[in-house]
């Protein structure tokens, strides 16, 4: 791909502010695309990002936002496309975990991550279908995880939430598909990043021995699957989990 591919397009990251989501929106920005970064809490992060977007010549904007919540998505995709004239690329990449078993898994830190990545993921694709449908093109690429697809010990609520993406991305695909929107899932292994770092080392080196590639994922190894989804050479590729996982999980 060249630094011209995202040319006149402008991308919407939720949880944009580090990990994958820092990672996608620079390689989107090397790529020529703006970029909106969404963030929930983390200010001075999404401002480095936005910072960084901006030094490779791209414009850039961080919107704060719970994805959560239907209404204050609704917000952020409208002030983005005010701010940018536009929406192409969605990429519903926030997410949360509370890792335990279920004898001792809360209500709350139930409610918390299916609310996040299940809820949110439908809150944040619904607003962008309004101008992607307007435009009669769009990208929406989902977040998922080798977790829904394989289930993990202590990850009840989070598989089931990314569980549910496979399901919610095959019907929207389905449902947008005649308005050239394509609908996508990523589904990562054990990849580095802030939210893996706090993870049992026995339960790291476990994936590690099921991993025929040998190694933890690196942000850029997800990205590089979330640009090419959202490439003009993938328009002919929707409703699909892609699982870049090292090849823990081969189905």
């Amino acid at each position: 791909m060249s630094q011209s591919d995202f040319e006149g397009k402008v991308a919407l990251i939720t949880g944009g502010s580090r990990g994958i989501g820092r990672q996608t929106a620079l390689d989107l920005a090397a790529r020529g695309a703006d970029v909106v970064v969404n963030y929930r809490g983390n200010e001075a992060a999404a401002q480095e990002v936005v910072a960084a977007v901006e030094a490779a010549g791209r414009r850039s904007l961080a919107l704060q936002a719970d994805v959560s919540d239907f209404s204050a998505a609704t917000d952020m995709v409208n002030t983005a496309v005010s701010a940018m004239g536009r929406l192409d690329i969605l990429v519903n990449n926030a997410g949360v975990t509370r890792d335990t078993l279920l004898l001792r898994l809360s209500e709350t830190d139930w409610d918390l991550v299916l609310d996040t990545v299940l809820k949110g993921t439908c809150a944040c694709s619904k607003a962008a279908l309004r101008p992607m449908m307007r435009q009669r093109y769009g990208r929406i690429i989902n977040i998922g995880s080798v977790a829904g697809l394989g289930g993990n010990p202590g990850q009840t609520n989070y598989s089931a939430a990314k569980a549910g993406l496979v399901g919610f991305t095959k019907s929207l695909a389905k449902e947008v598909g005649s308005r050239s929107i394509t609908v996508n899932m990523v589904a990562p292994g054990f990849v580095e990043t802030e939210m893996t770092a706090n993870l049992p080392p026995e339960l790291v080196a476990e994936a590690l021995r099921g991993t025929p590639l040998g190694r933890l994922g690196q942000p850029a190894d997800i990205s590089a699957a979330i640009v090419f989804l959202a490439s003009e050479p993938a328009g002919f590729i929707t409703g699909q989990v892609l699982s870049v996982d090292g090849g823990l999980l081969m189905h």
